[in-house]
């Protein structure tokens, strides 16, 4: 067996996973399943933690601070 048999070979199962992925997708036993996946970013949850909610306006300038310090200075 040759590389281009052995190419051919490989390109051929390529397409055929690719023929099998596609009909997978778009059958009609998916499509509940894709629609409920499509629409959870609009799904509201009942509580979501903010984390900065939680802080004082002082802590939250303190916190941002702290972002732009990262990393060593020799001052």
């Amino acid at each position: 067996m040759d590389t281009g048999t052995f190419r051919g070979i490989i390109t051929g199962l390529l397409i055929l996973a690719f023929i099998g992925i596609t009909v997978w997708a778009y059958s009609r036993r998916r499509k509940p399943d894709f629609d409920e996946a499509a629409n959870l970013p609009f799904a509201d949850d009942d509580e979501q933690p903010n984390r900065d909610k939680r802080l004082s306006p002082e802590e939250r300038t303190h916190e941002a601070d702290s972002r732009e310090d990262k990393g060593d200075r020799n001052t």
